[in-house]
C-alpha cells in the first residue's frame, strides 16, 4: 500500500482535553463503583478519571471530557461545531451518547463479573485444550527468543536479531503462535459468539471481540503467557516503559469483516506495552499504521506501516499512537494484550496525565496498585 493511501485514509485521532482537576462529585460518584469479595481484588485499581476522561464519539472521531450538563456545555458546544455537530439535535445526541457511556462505565466492573459468572456456569468451550498454555501453541523461533531474553546478560542488540524492526519507532514483529493453535483459538472465539451468552466488548472503538478474562483466559493462558514468556523480552525492548516491572494486564479479541467493523482510528492504548498478533483468518490489507508517541506534538504526522501477518505479532509501547487501515475483504481476528506496570502509572494516569485517585475495583482494573509506606529498620527505634 502507498504511503499516499496511508495517509489519505487515515484520520488523526482527534482529542480535546481539559486541565481541570476533577470534581468532587466526580470523585464520589466514581466510588461507589461495587466490588468483589475477592482478595485478590482489592489489590488493583482504576484512576477516578475513567469516570469522566476520553469518552469516544464515534461519529466524531473524538475523545470528550464529560462532568456534568453544564461543564460539558461550556466546554464542547462550540468546539464540536468544528466536527460537524452544529443542530440541536445533534448536540442533544451527542449529550445523551456521552451519558450512555458514563452509565456504562459506572455498571461495568460489576456486570463483567456477573458475565464471567455466567460463562463459567453455562459455557461449554470446543476447545478446551486452548485455555490452558502449553508450549506447543508456539512456533520455535518463538521459543528461542524467550530463552535468550530470559538470559541474565542478554543485551537489546542480541534480542534485535530475532526480531524485525525499524531504528526509529520501536515497533517489533516476531512470530508467536503456530498456524494449528490460531486455528483452534479462533474457532474457540466464534463458537462463543455464536452462544446465547452475554458478551462485553474490548472497547467503545471496537463493536465485535471478546473480553478474554470474562471467558476464562486469563488465570491458565494470559497471565503466564505475560510472565513466563513476554516479560523477559519487555524487560530488554522496554526498561525505559516499566517492560522490567509489568504486574497486569487487560486482553481482548477484535475482529474485523466487511459489514463490521472495518478500520480501528488513530489512537494510543492504556498500557505501558501492547502484544498485537494476528491470529487470521483470510483477509486483504488491513496494516497497521504508527505516528508519533502521544507526548509529541506534530503539525504534520509522519506514519510507518507494518502490514499484520498471520501468526506474527507486532510489539510496540501502548502511548505509540497507532491505527488500523480498512481490510479490503475477508474477516480478521487480532489478539490484543494490553501489559501494563503499577510502577509506572501510580505515578502518573497516562488518560489523565495526573497522578491517579484510586477507585478500588475487581480484577486488574487499569493496573494501579495502591502504594504501602515501607520503614527503613535501620532507622527504627
Amino acid at each position: 500500500m502507498s504511503l499516499f493511501r496511508l495517509f489519505r485514509v487515515s484520520r488523526q485521532l482527534q482529542t480535546v482535553r481539559t486541565t481541570r482537576l476533577l470534581s468532587g462529585k466526580a470523585e464520589n460518584m466514581a466510588r461507589q463503583v461495587p466490588t468483589s469479595g475477592s482478595a485478590d481484588d482489592a489489590d488493583f485499581y482504576v484512576c477516578s478519571c475513567f469516570f469522566t476522561n476520553n469518552f469516544y464519539l464515534k461519529d466524531y472521531n473524538v475523545h470528550v471530557v464529560y462532568r456534568d450538563d453544564t461543564q460539558f456545555g461550556t466546554e464542547y458546544k462550540e468546539i464540536m461545531k468544528k466536527y460537524g455537530c452544529r443542530t440541536d439535535k445533534q448536540w442533544d445526541q451527542v449529550l445523551s451518547q456521552v451519558k450512555s457511556e458514563l452509565k456504562r462505565r459506572k455498571n461495568l466492573f460489576q456486570q463483567s463479573l456477573e458475565r464471567s459468572r455466567q460463562i463459567r456456569t453455562q459455557y461449554k468451550p470446543l476447545h478446551p485444550q486452548v485455555y490452558t498454555l502449553q508450549e506447543s501453541f508456539f512456533v520455535p523461533e518463538f521459543l528461542e527468543l524467550v530463552e535468550l531474553s530470559r538470559k541474565s546478560d542478554t543485551t537489546p542488540e542480541d534480542v534485535l536479531k530475532f526480531v524485525t524492526s525499524r531504528p526509529d519507532d520501536r515497533v517489533y514483529e516476531f512470530p508467536v503462535f503456530t498456524k494449528l493453535f490460531c486455528q483452534e483459538f479462533m474457532a474457540e472465539i466464534t463458537h462463543f459468539e455464536e452462544s446465547d451468552l452475554p458478551k462485553g466488548r474490548p472497547n467503545t472503538m471496537n463493536n465485535y471481540g471478546i473480553l478474554l478474562n470474562e471467558l476464562g483466559f486469563n488465570e491458565g493462558f494470559i497471565t503466564p503467557l505475560r510472565t513466563d514468556y513476554l516479560h523477559p523480552i519487555c524487560r530488554i525492548l522496554y526498561p525505559d516503559w516499566g517492560g522490567d516491572a509489568l504486574d497486569s494486564h487487560k486482553a481482548f479479541v477484535v475482529k474485523y469483516k466487511l459489514g463490521e467493523d472495518l478500520d480501528l482510528s488513530y489512537h494510543y492504548d492504556n498500557a505501558e506495552v501492547t502484544l498485537n498478533v494476528s491470529l487470521g483468518k483470510e483477509f486483504e490489507e488491513g496494516s497497521l499504521y504508527f505516528g508519533s508517541m502521544r507526548q509529541v506534538v506534530q503539525s504534520q504526522p509522519r506514519y510507518s506501516e507494518h502490514k499484520h501477518r498471520p501468526t506474527y505479532g507486532l510489539l510496540h509501547r501502548g502511548q505509540h499512537k497507532h491505527g488500523a487501515m480498512p481490510i479490503d475483504e475477508g474477516e480478521r481476528y487480532n489478539l490484543i494484550i494490553w501489559m501494563r506496570s503499577s510502577k509506572v502509572r501510580n505515578r502518573l494516569c497516562p488518560m489523565c496525565d495526573q497522578k491517579p485517585t484510586l477507585v478500588r475495583t475487581v480484577g486488574f482494573g487499569d493496573g494501579f496498585m495502591k502504594e504501602t509506606k515501607t520503614v527503613d529498620v535501620c532507622c527504627a527505634s
